[in-house]
């Protein structure tokens, strides 16, 4: 088991283009790479901080006939992304106009400084500032 290891999480996205610039011009991501599959009417595209080799991505799938949004679920939880400066981020991306459910501060009962907020499809990413 110990060569195991997590290789990435699929989220199902209404508009891609949307989707591909809140993952990588306002959190930095970088598209590792996108393929149109005209056969199944779908497109797939990883974006990542890091090579698919080292480590875990997000696979964005589009399915081009798509015609209403997708209802996110009770089971789904959040995404977690390490942020350096917590507040400055949620700063800069409220000028973007991305929302924040859950401004930055403490956690209830600790001390982790975290935030969430929301990507074009309204999926929830968690911010925990780690210096």
């Amino acid at each position: 088991m110990s060569e195991f290891r997590l290789l990435h999480t699929m989220l199902r996205v209404f508009d891609l283009e949307k989707s591909l610039d809140f993952y990588t011009r306002l959190l930095g991501m970088k598209l590792l790479r996108r393929n149109d599959y005209e056969g199944g009417r779908f497109t797939l595209a990883f974006v990542g901080y890091g090579d698919e080799k080292d480590t875990a991505v997000l696979e964005l799938t589009h399915n081009w006939d798509q015609a209403e949004p997708y209802q996110i679920g009770t089971a789904y939880g959040h995404i977690a992304l390490g942020v350096p400066d917590i507040y400055a981020t949620c700063e800069q991306l409220a000028k973007e106009g991305v929302k924040i459910p859950r401004p930055p501060g403490p956690m209830k009962h600790g001390t982790t400084v975290i935030a969430f907020i929301e990507d074009p499809d309204g999926y929830k990413v968690e911010l925990i500032e780690r210096k």
